[in-house]
């Protein structure tokens, strides 16, 4: 349902629609606790983890294909940086992982979770840890 408020959003933003955006981003901010502006790009089958609970992807991120997002995850930003993370298709998230900064994580690669990701992860490979490296 949160994706499905989003895509709608989305639509409507890309149209110039001003006000109703940011309303449906507020619905999805109230019954979901998720944070998925209108202005994100959003691939198909993107599966999100429990309706969505508890994430946050900042305003310019891009989301590939078939990807699968665990709650909690947060996909923003750092300071100092302006560019904000691409994630590609296949690409899983675990639980409560952060992807911060203008990073690539490339197909099929996975994140484990509570990882804080703050560079780019090669396409297949597996990252955990604090900050995350590749086992």
């Amino acid at each position: 349902m949160v994706l499905f408020i989003q895509k709608i959003s989305h639509k409507l933003w890309r149209l110039g629609i001003p006000v109703l955006p940011r309303v449906l981003y507020a619905l999805n901010r109230v019954l979901f606790a998720a944070a998925i502006p209108p202005s994100v790009q959003i691939g198909t089958n993107v599966l999100l983890g429990y309706s969505g609970l508890g994430i946050v992807i900042h305003a310019n991120a891009v989301i590939g294909n078939n990807v699968k997002i665990s709650q909690n995850v947060t996909i923003g930003g750092r300071s100092g940086f302006v560019n904000v993370p691409v994630l590609e298709d296949g690409v899983q998230i675990g639980a409560g992982a952060c992807i911060l900064g203008p990073i690539r994580i490339c197909k099929n690669a996975l994140v484990g979770a509570n990882a804080v990701v703050l560079c780019d992860v090669p396409e297949g490979k597996t990252v955990v840890g604090v900050p995350a490296r590749i086992i």
